[in-house]
């Protein structure tokens, strides 16, 4: 059973937001205060608070199991029971962000089987094209690549994030097809600019050997979403460089067609990242689980590899 002073520091620091102000009003120090909820948390098994420099915040479970014991400590015990017996049952929101044209292609189609299995998760999926602040803005997971792997967060790789030269076969009519990747200029250049720094992304390919070869689009067509490349390049207006998962549906349906095939782009991984390896909330530890096992079921790491033909 717990004691009061565990469920006193969860308590005041869920009210001031602050383990320092909650040790002043409990006449404790703060690093007291915080082993007391780190206790609580442990013996629950259960994430109470998200943690950052900056803020502290409830999850999801603390909100829940602090509207159950407050202002009346006599049902404490029962609040505690009631929260250990149910933390095996995957259940709550489940919120995640992911990147929009990947996400609605990959991940959205095994959501129904995960409902099913898992049916009282329930989903808020943010389709975005940023870094989220996992702990700051409580999320439970967030897929994608190039994620500052901060303190406190975890990733587990799910495929390789490859770039790929691509065009549609209405455009590439007559067109002598370029064989290395500094031929692609000759072509019309569909590119993206960044919203965060406002340039334009030039790639450099390389090959299976580790050769490296810059690979500069002329910028015939300057979008800043790379669905709107993807389109531009399947109405045949030129040339793009895109992540072979946002584009594998028309590269195997013909839609598309990847030119100099034995090059790509490296821009890291696609990864599943969350907050803390202890205390993974039942919730997100499946839904980790499920994806990777999706991946690994559709063999999308090897499909999605701009280094295999």
């Amino acid at each position: 059973m717990e004691t009061l002073a565990n469920l006193e520091s969860f308590v005041r620091s869920a009210e001031c937001g602050s383990f320092s102000e909650a040790a002043r009003r409990l006449s404790l120090t703060p690093a007291a205060v915080s082993r007391n909820v780190a206790m609580l948390e442990r013996n629950l098994g259960v994430r109470l608070f998200h943690r950052s420099t900056r803020r502290l915040t409830l999850t999801e479970a603390g909100e829940s199991f602090r509207m159950a014991i407050a202002g009346h400590l006599e049902g404490l015990q029962a609040a505690i029971g009631g929260v250990s017996t149910g933390r095996e049952e995957p259940a709550g929101v489940l919120k995640i962000s992911l990147p929009p044209t990947f996400g609605t292609a990959h991940i959205l189609p095994l959501l129904p089987g995960f409902l099913a299995r898992y049916p009282r998760v329930r989903p808020e999926w943010h389709f975005e094209n940023r870094q989220v602040d996992l702990v700051g803005e409580g999320y439970d997971a967030a897929i994608g690549g190039g994620f500052e792997l901060l303190p406190g967060l975890v990733s587990r790789t799910l495929a390789p994030a490859h770039i790929i030269a691509v065009a549609s076969p209405a455009y590439m009519s007559g067109r002598a097809s370029p064989n290395k990747p500094d031929q692609l200029g000759a072509l019309d250049g569909i590119v993206m600019r960044s919203l965060q720094t406002g340039r334009i992304r030039h790639w450099s390919m390389r090959d299976v050997s580790g050769r490296e070869i810059p690979a500069p689009l002329s910028e015939s067509i300057v979008v800043n979403d790379p669905a709107a490349m993807r389109e531009a390049a399947l109405l045949g207006l030129g040339v793009a460089m895109l992540a072979t998962a946002d584009i594998l549906p028309a590269l195997e349906n013909g839609s598309l067609l990847r030119l100099v095939p034995r090059w790509y782009g490296d821009a890291g991984a696609i990864s599943i990242y969350h907050a803390s390896r202890k205390l993974v909330p039942a919730k997100t530890r499946v839904f980790v689980d499920w994806i990777a096992e999706a991946f690994r079921k559709n063999r999308l790491a090897e499909r999605f590899a701009g280094s295999l033909n």
